[in-house]
């Protein structure tokens, strides 16, 4: 356990004990110094009741005030099965697969731990973190690059699919190890940790010599779990390039370690408008008072805010399960924004629904629920051919005079139609 944890510390750390920016060491210093001397998290971050006898259970001598530092959290992570023993009656399909001598890489943070039924293995938060035997099947149309996202990176960390945007992959390290990863062949890897600046700065000319890039989106890995004087060096460079419009963070550290989400970080953020952070909510049972509070804490402080959610067979894939939860992601501001077709990498079959089941949803959404509920479902093309959106089937026909549609009742309306 302490080895784990050393190795966690040694990840985390690793950018402010050896890596600086190219203008020197006294850039990244100065910004440190002035961000540690700031307040973080207080007495007052929520503790749900789950939570907090979690807490007293498996980490006794444990103050309130260290479990709600997010360092904490990512040092005493579940990171191995003997760990996971600990707080979890573990199925026969948890155990077969470490048993038949296969150590896939886990990484699950305490709080989001305290969340997990320790007796129900088919819980949807459980099953989406802690590993079975039905990751070991493999089959022929799944790929390690689903997307070929490397076909599309013309230097290191940058994928430009897109004409006027680019995906910037900062990390490869995440606080919790999502078991349906898109990007499980560079995370969860245990020599995982944060870029170095210099490959940064590459990245970066990058983007400032292609003027036709006006949004970035910043992404991993995780990168809330980068440090605060790194993300204000990340988010300064960026913000320094006069085309450069929208800036962008993928991250599912508010609802794996909503710790993280502090008042500096939040002043970091803000600072830098108009940024757009999309979250990875997965299930309504992940709003929990943490989450909310670090939600509403970001949308005080103006940061817009959208929901990405992948489709997964037996945790969401239900009409009133994902109407719950984009009704709940209203109430802290958070629109949902896209579901995914969960992408085929290598062990994804148990995750996957049929395209039908994510078309069932959307047209239990429409009509059922406010527009603003509503996401975007779409299809990650495989081979890199972008998101593809889908829809239920409401136009009937088209002719030079009328379009027949069908609504959410299942009703049939006539609009006459203009010639153009």
């Amino acid at each position: 356990m302490n080895s784990e944890r050393k190795h966690a510390d040694t990840s985390i750390l690793y950018e402010e004990a050896n890596v600086e920016p190219p203008s020197g060491f006294n850039h990244l210093q100065i910004i440190h110094t002035k961000l540690t001397s700031e307040k973080q998290n207080k007495l007052d971050f929520p503790i749900n009741e789950q939570t907090f006898r979690f807490k007293q259970k498996h980490f006794p001598g444990t103050t309130l005030q260290e479990w709600n530092n997010w360092r904490w959290q990512i040092r005493n992570s579940f990171t191995s099965y003997e760990q996971l023993k600990t707080i979890l009656n573990l199925s026969d399909d948890e155990v077969r697969i470490n048993n038949n001598g296969f150590n896939l890489p886990i990484r699950i943070t305490p709080y989001y731990a305290s969340l997990i039924d320790p007796g129900n293995p088919t819980q949807a938060l459980r099953k989406t973190v802690v590993p079975v035997f039905d990751e070991l099947m493999v089959s022929p149309e799944e790929k390690a690059d689903p997307l070929g996202e490397e076909n599309f990176s013309p230097v290191n960390h940058i994928v430009h699919r897109y004409p006027d945007r680019v995906l910037f992959l900062v990390t490869g390290f995440c606080s919790t190890y999502c078991r349906y990863c898109t990007r499980s062949h560079m995370v969860s890897k245990k020599d995982k940790c944060h870029s170095s600046i210099s490959e940064w700065d590459i990245a970066i000319e990058y983007i400032r010599n292609n003027k036709q890039i006006r949004d970035v989106l910043i992404s991993g890995g995780d990168p809330l779990t980068l440090s605060d004087a790194r993300l204000e060096y990340l988010l300064s460079r960026l913000r320094a390039i006069e085309h450069v419009e929208i800036i962008r963070i993928g991250s599912k550290v508010p609802v794996v370690l909503p710790q993280r989400i502090t008042p500096v970080l939040v002043k970091i953020l803000k600072k830098y408008n108009p940024l757009f952070l999309s979250i990875h909510f997965t299930h309504p049972d992940e709003l929990t008072k943490e989450t909310q509070f670090a939600c509403n804490r970001l949308a005080d402080s103006g940061i817009v805010m959208g929901s990405q959610s992948v489709l997964l067979k037996g945790i969401n894939d239900n009409v009133e399960v994902f109407k719950k939860l984009t009704h709940e992601l209203l109430k802290v501001r958070v629109k949902p924004y896209y579901l995914y077709q969960c992408d085929p990498i290598p062990g994804s079959a148990h995750f996957r629904t049929s395209v039908a089941k994510g078309l069932e949803i959307i047209k239990g959404l429409r009509g059922f629920t406010s527009g603003y509920a509503i996401p975007h479902y779409v299809i990650d093309a495989p081979g890199g051919g972008g998101k593809i959106p889908l829809l239920p089937d409401y136009v009937e026909s088209i002719t030079d005079e009328q379009v027949v549609l069908k609504n959410y009742e299942e009703k049939t309306f006539y609009y006459p139609n203009q010639k153009d």
